[in-house]
């Protein structure tokens, strides 16, 4: 007779996942955070607030994207920042990650900044959107199959975006959406997309 292994705990499997997957892990702790103070705390700390370049204070520059103002902001980002990072990680390594997730933070929080001359925005939605355009284009030049999206799954959050950007869901809910955060996030993903997946097809050929 054989005894089946009990299945693992879903604390054991997610202690396995973060071991797997440091930096996701992390970014997830530190979301899970800034949802707390996002949702509890008024006014946002100073910390969490865009800005601080005058002042020395650099890290501003990266810490909205930790501030989500509610629990399915942060479920949602949580979920795609799962999936995304996660893949990213476990083929590229979590230092490369990591930044893509600091360059993308800097670029999309500025350019929410730029276009709306605010400092009141938060979330992780221009990462997650600089992460797709990253898989996106990486896997048309170098393609893996950990980083293989569906289509539908890539045309459902272009289209999210775009849909964003009309407005409505602004007049429904009656809360700003970070289009410009999640615009530039996309675009800076996909050119960081495009660089290294140009290095990966040459460094395919050479080997």
């Amino acid at each position: 007779m054989t005894a089946e292994s009990p299945e693992p705990s879903d604390r054991s499997r997610w202690r396995t996942a973060a071991k797997q997957h440091p930096v996701t892990a992390l970014l997830f702790f530190a979301s899970l955070c800034g949802w707390f103070v996002g949702s509890f705390f008024y006014p946002i700390p100073r910390i969490f607030v865009f800005g601080g370049i005058a002042e020395g204070e650099l890290w501003r520059l990266i810490t909205p994207i930790f501030v989500h103002f509610g629990l399915m902001h942060f479920v949602f980002n949580g979920l795609w920042l799962s999936l995304l990072g996660g893949r990213i990680e476990m083929l590229l390594g979590p230092m490369h990650l990591l930044l893509l997730v600091l360059v993308s933070a800097v670029i999309s929080n500025m350019g929410q900044f730029v276009w709306t001359g605010s400092v009141a925005f938060g979330g992780m939605s221009g990462v997650i959107y600089a992460l797709l355009g990253y898989i996106w284009i990486r896997n048309l030049l170098a393609p893996h199959p950990i980083l293989a999206l569906p289509k539908e799954l890539i045309g459902f959050m272009l289209f999210w975006l775009l849909f964003c950007m009309t407005g409505v869901l602004d007049f429904l809910l009656g809360v700003g959406i970070a289009n410009a955060a999640h615009f530039s996030g996309l675009i800076v993903g996909m050119l960081l997309g495009l660089i290294f997946g140009l290095v990966g097809t040459v460094r395919a050929r050479f080997k």
